[in-house]
């Protein structure tokens, strides 16, 4: 069929930025209880000094596995990147700005080969123990919880566990949505590896009625990115 070039032109807007399941690392940074976390540093230390009349619960006294976040724009090798987002607008990504990069980042890419267009998305967290919000892993384990639940709030978004020597939980969660009426297949994988959260997004569409991908395609495509990503948290830290 005929496609004119502002038509194509408004789709691609349009494309450009595709609904997310799960806010990115600016807004899913759990603020409130971020605040909690750096009012409570100063004046609570992490290793207090055990005593019979005051001692820290042993969760609280147990110190982070990982200190430190790798960039995430380089989390994803640049192979993986071609393949999943071929003519990927800017192949180093897109950094999320963030004024605690050690704590939280992210990156994104997107791109258009032809009518087919895909966007991914990785934001990692990182938890330090606090004494009266509880140990690193503890609230590692809730910030997951809580990206899981959010993911599967979408309209149809159907959830199973994914086990990978890459991290100690996962979930991956798949949907479908729709934007300008073009269709657009994600999933979305949340994974806990010791006290660090990540949370990639993957996502695409065939645009003037072009074949969607496919969903088997998608996600075992994001989940190799997210084992690249979680190895990398690891690797930071080694």
């Amino acid at each position: 069929m005929h496609r004119s070039a502002p038509h194509l032109a408004r789709l691609l807007v349009g494309a450009a930025v595709p609904v997310m399941l799960v806010a990115g690392c600016s807004s899913g940074s759990d603020s409130s209880k971020d605040d909690a976390r750096k009012a409570a540093a100063p004046s609570a230390p992490v290793s207090a000094p055990a005593s019979a009349s005051a001692s820290p619960s042993a969760g609280a006294a147990t110190p982070a596995t990982f200190a430190a976040l790798p960039d995430p724009c380089r989390v994803i090798g640049a192979k993986t990147v071609k393949s999943l987002v071929p003519k990927a607008k800017k192949p180093a990504g897109i950094p999320a700005h963030s004024a605690e990069r050690d704590e939280r980042g992210g990156c994104s890419w997107n791109g258009l080969d032809g009518y087919q267009y895909r966007w991914l998305d990785v934001s990692l967290q990182r938890y330090d123990t606090v004494a009266g919000l509880g140990s690193a892993k503890e609230q590692a384990e809730e910030r997951y919880a809580e990206q899981v639940a959010a993911a599967v709030k979408a309209k149809g978004a159907r959830s199973e566990p994914v086990t990978d020597g890459a991290w100690d939980a996962g979930t991956a969660v798949t949907s479908t949505s729709k934007k300008d009426k073009e269709e657009y297949r994600e999933v979305t994988v949340v994974a806990r590896t010791r006290n660090a959260v990540l949370v990639l997004t993957y996502n695409g569409a065939g645009l003037e009625k072009a074949k969607p991908p496919a969903e088997s395609g998608l996600k075992a495509d994001a989940l190799k990115a997210a084992k690249e990503a979680a190895t990398a948290v690891a690797a930071a830290n080694a």
